[in-house]
């Protein structure tokens, strides 16, 4: 399992052709560095494709997700500490939107 102790997002949308090179890349112009035990989350222009760039403290690992339904928004429901456990929801393939406080899902 990898840990992650920090996640941020990206407000910009980033091309979903980028590799593991041009994200690691855009995480050290944005951040100055990339952070071991930290994850980078990118949507796309649609909203419809995620990226996700870690570093687990030895090396970069990206992961992606793609969407049939709907659309990743950054508002509020992403702020906070309901962030890892919507992400971890996410990865999972479970109702990610739909998670609230202490895992459980409040809207139908």
């Amino acid at each position: 399992m990898i840990r992650i102790d920090e996640i941020w997002l990206a407000t910009e949308p980033m091309d979903k052709r980028a590799g593991p090179d041009t994200a690691l890349a855009r995480v050290v112009k944005v951040f100055g560095e990339a952070r071991p035990h930290a994850a980078y989350l990118f949507a796309n222009k649609r909203g419809n494709r995620m990226k996700v760039l870690i570093h687990d403290g030895l090396g970069i690992w990206l992961c992606s997700r793609r969407l049939h339904q709907g659309r990743f928004s950054w508002t509020e429901t992403w702020r906070g500490d309901r962030i890892a456990l919507q992400l971890q929801a996410l990865v999972q393939g479970l109702p990610w939107q739909r998670m609230g406080d202490a895992g459980v899902i409040t809207v139908v």
